[in-house]
């Protein structure tokens, strides 16, 4: 069972990092392919006191396997953060649907017409994923001539409208993604 397996499950339920600077508060949400997750409490702990029982709440088999991932500089402080699973990611569902009612195009539409207003970017981007599939954000940021950083929060963007979807390496186009390009890019359409 993978970490986000165990998450969704249940079964796990705290994490531990070492960082100079925390970064995560109690209240955070992130959406992760497991589903929402709610950060409760986050305090910092000695990584000696880090039993057995905690690991496999962080799912990790042992406290020696949980302080041997710990990363960052030794003289950084350990977090043992809680972790509740608030249910699946609402975007996995939302980036399923195959087919757009004319309602659901124009809202689309709209949005990212906002989105375009200081400068066109989302129409190209959605094109340049659905062509590359599984391209790194660096390589796609090549192509598009921009800065990656940039184009990985606008990426999100139309990650939380359900139109691109996030792959362990790179985008692809979601099933609405490419329902809307299809319709957007139909000649026959009227607008």
């Amino acid at each position: 069972m993978t970490v986000l397996e165990g998450l969704a499950a249940g079964t796990i339920n705290l994490a531990f990092r070492r960082w100079s600077k925390q970064n995560v508060r109690q209240g955070d949400v992130m959406r992760l392919e497991a589903g929402v997750i709610e950060v409760g409490s986050v305090e910092t702990v000695d990584p000696a006191a880090i039993t057995d029982a905690d690991a496999r709440r962080s799912g990790a088999d042992s406290a020696n396997a949980v302080r041997g991932t710990l990363r960052g500089p030794a003289d950084a402080p350990v977090y043992r953060i809680h972790l509740r699973y608030l249910g699946p990611d609402p975007r996995r569902a939302l980036s399923a649907e195959a087919e757009l009612s004319e309602k659901d195009f124009e809202a689309i539409r709209q949005r990212l017409s906002k989105m375009d207003r200081r400068r066109p970017w989302t129409h190209e981007t959605l094109r340049i994923i659905a062509g590359n599939p599984g391209r790194r954000a660096q390589e796609l940021a090549d192509l598009l001539r921009r800065e990656k950083e940039t184009l990985k929060v606008d990426i999100r963007k139309l990650k939380n409208l359900g139109l691109t979807l996030s792959l362990e390496v790179g985008y692809r186009i979601s099933p609405r993604g490419a329902a809307y390009l299809r319709l957007s890019e139909d000649p026959g359409r009227t607008r």
